[in-house]
């Protein structure tokens, strides 16, 4: 009986002492492939669970929402719905070019009681889209990550996203996200808004103590610097710094990778990861095959063929139903430094989604973290599903859509 009693003592502790400070990588993994990790929740079940745990509000920004009748976003919705019937007020923002090709879905939504969506069409403002791909649950609790809000996201394309509960760190994205109700309202005046906007040059950060990863350091992260209040948080600036920072490896893992933007160079990026190179870092970078067009590909292979950086492409196999559009893809968006500190978030890596375009982000500094996305890393890299670039070969282009 002592010793139950000093067990429970011991849990409600560590309980209070840790109380409202969570964080965890949240992952998709393509049926069918070896990619899964078995420590790690897949996304559906975590979507599940903070929507469950909401109590008076839920906010979601999103690039499309893409729902067909029993697939496994359904379960979500449902979810979804349930809480809005308890009360929770609910708001999607969506993007207005996406919400073109789909609308079904958005539309139902915002029919539901306590459930209100809005189309940000930000391409009119910033030239940009809302790419982000993020929720907050009672201003305390925000997941985010590469994970769009789509029946493929769930089972057919690998994916990374991240769950935090600190009320501190998602006050700087809920800041974000009343920014962005705000200019989505139908009859916004954009440009008072945009001049009401008051900017700093300061870097937000934060700490969290977790009961078994010890202190962890965050930086939140956005895009663009148009529709951010905090010009230090900016993605590409942090991005940078982060390279820069590198000592010893930086392993990459993203959709896309282009540093040309619209017949100009974009090469900041590029250029610090040929400097990381040159100073004896070691680059490894996962990119998809949806790489496979000229000039992107010629770019690719270019820094593939800098000492010290190897490139490979990921290609997932096609499900054993058959061809499916715009998935069985490598959609994850993360950067490891030295296995110390990583990157995750919503943004691929070219010149609009950094500049035009609604993007988050979080660094973290822990290096049980970083050693664990550096294992997921690791697990693509030697996989089947991978292979170094080759110089010499011409890649097809690959047919993604309809």
């Amino acid at each position: 009986m002592k010793q139950i009693i000093v067990i429970m003592l011991t849990i409600v502790i560590a309980t209070s002492l840790f109380a409202g400070d969570f964080i965890e990588l949240v992952e998709s993994i393509p049926i069918e492939t070896t990619l899964d990790n078995d420590d790690i929740r897949n996304t559906s079940e975590v979507w599940i669970g903070m929507i469950n745990s909401a109590k008076k509000t839920l906010d979601f920004g999103e690039f499309y929402i893409s729902h067909k009748k029993g697939d496994v976003l359904e379960p979500v919705l449902a979810a979804i719905y349930d809480a809005a019937d308890r009360g929770v007020k609910v708001r999607f923002i969506v993007d207005g070019n996406m919400y073109k090709t789909y609308p079904e879905t958005a539309d139902e939504l915002n029919k539901h009681v306590n459930i209100d969506v809005r189309v940000y069409r930000l391409n009119e403002i910033t030239g940009g889209v809302l790419h982000a791909k993020y929720f907050i649950a009672d201003n305390k609790k925000i997941f985010m990550g590469s994970q769009n809000f789509d029946w493929r996201a769930l089972e057919h394309i690998h994916e990374l996203g991240i769950g935090i509960e600190n009320k501190k760190l998602v006050s700087f994205y809920k800041e974000l996200f009343e920014l962005d109700w705000s200019l989505s309202a139908e009859d916004a005046d954009t440009n008072t808004l945009l001049s009401n906007i008051v900017f700093s040059d300061d870097i937000k950060k934060y700490e969290m103590k977790i009961a078994d990863l010890g202190k962890v350091s965050l930086i939140p992260t956005a895009s663009n610097p148009r529709i951010i209040y905090h010009k230090g948080n900016w993605d590409e600036t942090q991005l940078v710094r982060l390279i820069d920072s590198a000592e010893e490896n930086i392993r990459i893992q993203l959709l896309s990778y282009s540093p040309l933007s619209k017949k100009h160079l974009y090469e900041t990026l590029d250029l610090a990861l040929r400097k990381a190179a040159a100073r004896g870092v070691k680059v490894e970078m996962i990119l998809s095959d949806w790489n496979f067009y000229s000039p992107r590909i010629d770019y690719i292979k270019s820094l593939h063929a800098i000492p010290n950086i190897d490139i490979k492409f990921s290609t997932i196999p096609e499900a054993s139903e058959g061809y499916i559009a715009y998935a069985r893809v490598e959609h994850c968006k993360f950067m490891v430094i030295d296995d110390k500190e990583f990157w995750l978030g919503t943004s691929n890596w070219s010149k609009s989604y950094f500049y035009n375009g609604r993007n988050l982000g979080v660094i973290v500094e822990n290096i049980k973290l970083a050693k664990k996305i550096s294992q997921i890393f690791a697990k693509s890299w030697n996989s089947d599903y991978c292979h170094l670039v080759d110089l010499e070969k011409v890649y097809q282009r690959k047919e993604t859509g309809e």
